[in-house]
């Protein structure tokens, strides 16, 4: 059974797409820690990112990097976080974090609460 993020990429469920290209795909978190939260996967659907092929990894990594930017120069912070936890769903992905101390990725305090016209704003703001 294909991940829900297999289901993202194929558009069979809805996202807020920042960042594509034929191997990797970017969205908003639907429930972020900060405006911006973004999320990093590739399409090739593996589990744990370090089972990734060399290749693959490196891509996604330098993929993240630009979204990174992309992020950074449209959001607020003073810089993106990085995180990978890989336990909620069974698709490798990386978690950019919009932050300005240590404490903005604290995945146990409560999540943002946005409307779908932001998370429709932020994510054309971050794709431009």
């Amino acid at each position: 059974m294909a991940s829900i993020f297999s289901r993202i990429i194929a558009g069979e469920i809805p996202s807020y797409k920042v960042a594509e290209d034929e191997n990797y795909y970017a969205f908003l978190d639907i429930n972020p820690l900060a405006k911006g939260h973004t999320l990093v996967i590739p399409k090739k659907e593996v589990d744990y990112i370090f089972d990734l092929d060399d290749e693959t990894l490196a891509g996604m990594i330098l993929f993240a990097k630009k979204v990174a930017q992309k992020i950074k120069s449209k959001i607020e912070c003073k810089k993106v976080a990085v995180v990978v936890l890989g336990l909620e769903v069974a698709h490798a992905h990386i978690h950019l974090i919009p932050i300005n101390d240590e404490s903005d990725v604290d995945f146990h305090k409560e999540k943002l609460h946005l409307s779908q016209e932001e998370f429709v704003q932020i994510a054309a703001e971050i794709s431009k």
